[in-house]
């Protein structure tokens, strides 16, 4: 079982989850989805994104944040991505078992989460100040290679 970890909490769009899915192959992650997603996982747009290695990614499905939460401490210390965050991810040293944390397209995580967890808040830093967000693949991909990055050359 891998010991990093990537959750998507109410994910919208197929083809950001399955590029995401083939990710977390390349980064030796695991895949976790928190209901309810924003498309089907038999659709033929996830697969495509995912291409032929959809059936190889380590998935697991969360009927609901409270039920993954509950078992938050058991996937490791928990990272939640927010452009609102003031701290830059690579200003972390992430731990031995991590969860990187990402919420929906449209409006990423849920404010009162930030807020309960504003110690774990992070965000990826950005040249352009007016820019809103980075695309949900190209933000996952990011933080699990910096997270991989540390954990190889330290």
């Amino acid at each position: 079982m891998s010991s990093l970890h990537v959750i998507l909490v109410e994910p919208e769009i197929h083809w950001n989850t399955g590029n995401i899915g083939r990710t977390t192959l390349a980064a030796g992650a695991c895949l976790h989805l928190v209901e309810p997603l924003g498309f089907s996982l038999d659709s033929r747009y996830l697969r495509r994104a995912g291409l032929d290695y959809w059936p190889l990614v380590r998935l697991k499905v969360w009927p609901s944040w409270p039920a993954l939460e509950a078992s938050l401490p058991d996937l490791g210390e928990p990272f939640f991505f927010s452009s609102r965050a003031s701290r830059l991810h690579w200003d972390v040293r992430y731990p031995d078992r991590v969860a990187l944390i990402f919420g929906r397209e449209s409006v990423g995580l849920p404010e009162s989460l930030l807020d309960r967890h504003a110690q774990h808040t992070v965000r990826i830093a950005m040249a352009e100040p007016g820019l809103r967000s980075i695309n949900l693949s190209t933000s996952a991909a990011i933080a699990m290679f910096e997270v991989v990055r540390q954990w190889t050359h330290g």
